[in-house]
């Protein structure tokens, strides 16, 4: 599956399923299916339809209706770092 930017050719974000990887491998789920409320406009949207920056050390997710960073992912060399500041709630279903 491409997360690249549909439409835009050098956008400098991709689509939050980028984010999916490695929080999978990080917490065991699947955060496809995961929905996040931003801290900044308070609206909640799928992980997936977070603009994730991806050209820097780590991942950086903004809301896409507002640009207020909601989570970093950062994996150094014995640890994931997960900020979530930007975020209210993280919303998963339970596993059936």
């Amino acid at each position: 599956m491409s997360t690249t930017n549909a439409g835009a050719e050098d956008a400098p974000w991709v689509d939050g399923n980028a984010l999916a990887g490695p929080l999978g491998e990080i917490m065991g789920a699947d955060f496809t299916v995961a929905e996040l409320t931003c801290a900044g406009c308070r609206t909640t949207r799928p992980l997936a339809a977070m603009r994730v920056f991806d050209r820097a050390p780590g991942l950086v997710a903004r809301c896409p209706h507002c640009e207020h960073v909601v989570m970093r992912v950062v994996r150094t060399t014995g640890r994931f770092l997960v900020d979530l500041r930007g975020s209210l709630v993280l919303s998963l279903p339970v596993p059936q």
